[in-house]
């Protein structure tokens, strides 16, 4: 059996509209350039990207607004490709995200997909990612070793951490250059994952 430990934006569920009109709300209020909006790298604690583009703000104050902003539009966040199927599987399933626990689970609820008994956020560690902290807590709470791990991940940190976790790491290339993504593998969805070990132990 493998344990299967997930980044839940860009892999579980697309919340790409939601997080970007967070952002550009943020952004108008604060009177920060529109073009570092759009280029904030998802993916990334909200705190940490506030204190590179705002210093002078309260970047935990401002994390917290953003993020509920986020939890309570959820218009457009569906589940990806495969994710269903991922959480139906016999194999054991846990999220690792840089998503506070009340921003996940709003999203995971309006993606129809269950909340996972080993749900790994920011409020749980002291190092978000390329740390691989978090990735290791779930495998532990899980009782699995990292041998026996794969990470479903779709940002070049989350793959730093996955790796640096010592478990093998599936990168999901649905917002990243693949060429960005030093992953052991690639696929573009759960969906195309699944059906390719499918095929492989069939």
């Amino acid at each position: 059996m493998t344990t299967i430990l997930s980044d839940l934006d860009g892999v579980l569920v697309d919340s790409h509209a939601s997080i970007m009109r967070a952002w550009r709300w943020w952004g108008a209020a604060h009177g920060v350039a529109a073009e570092a909006i759009e280029s904030v790298q998802q993916g990334r604690p909200s705190g940490e990207v506030i204190a590179a583009l705002a210093p002078d703000l309260d970047a935990e104050a401002e994390s917290r607004a953003i993020d509920l902003r986020q939890a309570d539009d959820v218009e457009g966040v569906v589940a990806l490709p495969g994710a269903h199927e991922l959480f139906a599987g016999a194999d054991p399933v846990a999220i690792v995200t840089s998503c506070t626990v009340p921003l996940a689970t709003a999203r995971l609820h309006a993606a129809g997909l269950a909340v996972p008994a080993v749900l790994v956020t920011p409020e749980r560690l002291s190092r978000g990612k390329p740390d691989p902290e978090g990735y290791l807590l779930a495998a532990r709470e899980l009782g699995a070793a990292p041998g026996d791990c794969v990470v479903l991940e779709d940002a070049p940190a989350g793959i730093r951490a996955g790796r640096a976790a010592g478990m093998h790491v599936v990168g999901i290339t649905t917002t990243h250059d693949p060429a960005e993504l030093d992953a052991h593998e690639l696929a573009p969805s759960i969906a195309a994952w699944l059906g390719s070990r499918n095929g492989a132990s069939g």
